[in-house]
């Protein structure tokens, strides 16, 4: 088989490890195949592909859209991330728990977080290219997130000397403080 995949501790959360092929002039990984995808699991189409470069330290999150939530499937082309998602569906029994696993350029796994999902990464290499793949197109007037170190929460982030955030990051609520109306269901 050309794809592992692995579910995880949250619904519909997965982790993909596509077949890599080295040889002495380098590698090729086929990193997105929808029929491939589809058989082992993952049943959605793809919209938007994002792509971001970050220095170590760097964390992102934790973001989501609502009433346009995006699913997401989340590579490293360069570096490492730690990569995060966090169950935020009100009617889910794992509401307000999290999973998170190292991806990067060398173990090559992918994350997909499905939409109704809150999504975060901090980069523990030099610095890190990310691709994902999106289910929705941004919206920028249904973005929302939630403060990345909420304690009731209570990620493990990696050790990083000092944590990069975005001013908009840095301002984001806790979960207990979000109205139960801008959740997903």
């Amino acid at each position: 088989m050309r794809l592992d995949v692995q579910s995880t501790e949250l619904e519909g959360v997965l982790v993909f490890t596509p077949k890599v092929y080295n040889d002495d002039r380098g590698f090729f990984v086929e990193t997105y195949n929808k029929e491939l995808y589809q058989e082992a699991g993952l049943d959605c189409d793809f919209v938007q592909d994002n792509y971001s470069h970050s220095a170590k330290g760097t964390l992102r999150g934790l973001h989501y859209q609502l009433p346009h939530t995006q699913g997401k499937l989340i590579s490293v082309i360069w570096g490492e991330i730690f990569d995060v998602a966090v169950d935020i569906r009100k009617s889910s029994p794992t509401f307000g728990q999290w999973v998170g696993i190292n991806i990067s350029d060398k173990n090559r796994k992918q994350l997909f977080v499905p939409a109704g999902l809150a999504h975060g990464f901090c980069v523990i290499s030099e610095k890190a290219d990310v691709m994902y793949k999106c289910t929705d197109t941004y919206a920028p007037t249904c973005e929302k997130g939630i403060l990345w170190s909420d304690p009731d929460i209570g990620i493990k982030w990696p050790a990083i000397e000092s944590a990069i955030i975005s001013g908009k990051d840095a301002k984001l609520p806790l979960l207990s403080e979000i109205q139960q109306v801008e959740l997903p269901e």
